[in-house]
């Protein structure tokens, strides 16, 4: 299991922190606790350890499709006014991650950043309405060659409480790339535009770098 980035000192502290309980067991004198919290301690460990895995996805080759940029499950699919950036309105598809989700996060589209803004804020649940407001998040829009924005929120949760975003404005950027990692549970948006032909249903479980959630539509000129 490959390990992100994020989580190689976190475990380095982690594993001393356990390995100095381990340590006062031992010399207690009583093996039958020592054992037991050496187990606690393995099991322990590893869970925190999968929680910062890196899996390898492959990314499908699509020109007009705008792929997941999160694991977790799609808890809202509605139309809303984007009123940071866009200010307009857009098809919102909310992802949550609980804690056994992957929380690395992916570039759902080819483009270039155009706008990059992080906002510190509260620990709302990531479920909560009021988190994509209220709630420490960073939102990063993206220009796809064609001219749409397509706006990505990572979310902090309640546990959350550290958004990582490895992008920067007028950077080119390919879907499938990292955007950033969001630690212990958290929630990822994504604004697109309203003729967009969403692939995916409320509640269903999607991978981030390898499920389509929408075809976008090609753009048509006036009549003159």
């Amino acid at each position: 299991m490959k390990i992100h980035r994020e989580g190689h000192q976190f475990l380095v502290f982690i594993a001393m922190v356990l390995g100095g309980l381990n340590l006062i067991n031992f010399f207690s004198g009583k093996r039958s606790r020592f054992y037991a919290g050496l187990a606690a301690s393995g099991a322990v460990f590893g869970f925190i350890a999968s929680f910062f895995r890196q899996p390898s996805r492959r990314t499908p080759s699509c020109d007009r499709c705008v792929i997941s940029p999160a694991d977790g499950h799609v808890v809202t699919i509605e139309e809303v006014y984007e009123d940071e950036h866009l200010r307009d309105k857009r098809l919102m598809v909310s992802i949550f991650l609980s804690i056994f989700d992957v929380h690395m996060n992916w570039i759902p589209a080819d483009g270039k950043v155009v706008y990059y803004r992080y906002h510190p804020g509260t620990y709302l649940v990531a479920l909560h309405p009021k988190s994509s407001e209220l709630n420490e998040r960073c939102t990063v829009v993206i220009e796809t060659p064609q001219g749409e924005k397509i706006l990505v929120r990572q979310i902090a949760g309640l546990l959350a409480r550290r958004i990582s975003t490895y992008v920067a404005p007028f950077q080119t950027v390919s879907k499938g790339e990292e955007l950033g990692f969001i630690k212990f549970g958290s929630r990822v948006d994504i604004f697109l535009p309203l003729n967009s032909d969403v692939k995916v249903t409320l509640y269903q479980k999607v991978a981030g770098g390898e499920t389509i959630l929408a075809a976008l539509q090609e753009s048509r000129l006036p009549l003159e």
